[in-house]
């Protein structure tokens, strides 16, 4: 455990419980590996149980674009996302609650079986056979500049889930592509605006073995996934808060999913 553990979780809560909190430069001073980061991640979310918090699902971070290893090769942290930030499709989240951060379009599966240390991509896509259009709603609580393992220590930015109707998730996701559209008047779904439209290949890792890898890593630190738990597994196009409505688009007949940010 790294020796200014006790202070930086402290700091870390403060900022989960309010991310505009002054966390002064420990953070910036603070070079965390993934597993340091990770300890710490999971008191975070102890401290959100004991305040009556239910845990709701998890994410598998660094698996596409720019963030890919981040932390090294194939290294791949986990986050935790809160039950009560588990939202449907059509959410309306006022702007102001979300400090500063992002909306990010990520594959959101349903857990239907327990999945733990000895996962494989075969027995993970077994194990999870529904899926749904989501955003990802990260929050950047952090100071610019912070190393990787304090990223970890943070949960990875994130806020919540936005997830749609659950279908059969496909076999194949290698050939996924996911557009994202922005409606900045939140008025007229007619004007709304494509941001961008990213596909599977050479982008994200493959969503099944993501999902073992995360099976084996909440292994290491006492956690497994479980069934109703919802999981992401890395981004495909984002963009920066901003007031309206955002849709989703997820080809293979995966569907839509709808977010606004009201003002």
């Amino acid at each position: 455990m790294h020796s200014d553990a006790p202070k930086l979780l402290e700091t870390l809560w403060q900022l989960q419980k309010d991310p505009d909190f002054n966390a002064g430069d420990i953070l910036l001073k603070t070079e965390l590996s993934a597993d340091e980061g990770q300890a710490l991640q999971v008191q975070l979310l102890e401290r959100w149980l004991n305040e009556g918090e239910a845990l709701g699902g998890w994410k598998i971070g660094m698996t596409s674009g720019e963030s890919r290893d981040a932390l090294g090769p194939g290294i791949r942290p986990f986050g935790f996302v809160l039950a009560s930030r588990m939202l449907p499709s059509g959410t309306d989240i006022p702007r102001a609650q979300l400090f500063r951060g992002g909306v990010e379009n990520e594959l959101c599966f349903i857990v239907d079986s327990p999945l733990g240390e000895n996962a494989t991509a075969e027995s993970a896509q077994a194990a999870v056979r529904r899926a749904a259009p989501g955003f990802e709603i990260n929050q950047k609580r952090l100071p610019p500049g912070c190393n990787a393992g304090v990223r970890v220590a943070d949960n990875l930015s994130n806020w919540g889930i936005v997830a749609g109707t659950a279908v059969a998730a496909p076999a194949d996701l290698n050939d996924l592509a996911v557009t994202l559209y922005r409606n900045p008047e939140d008025v007229d779904p007619r004007a709304e605006q494509a941001v961008g439209r990213i596909e599977s290949a050479g982008h994200i890792d493959d969503h099944f073995e993501s999902l073992a890898i995360l099976a084996r890593r909440l292994h290491d630190f006492g956690h497994r996934l479980e069934p109703d738990q919802w999981v992401i597994t890395g981004a495909y196009e984002k963009h920066p808060f901003e007031i309206g409505e955002f849709r989703g688009h997820f080809n293979k007949g995966i569907g839509d999913v709808h977010v606004t940010l009201s003002g």
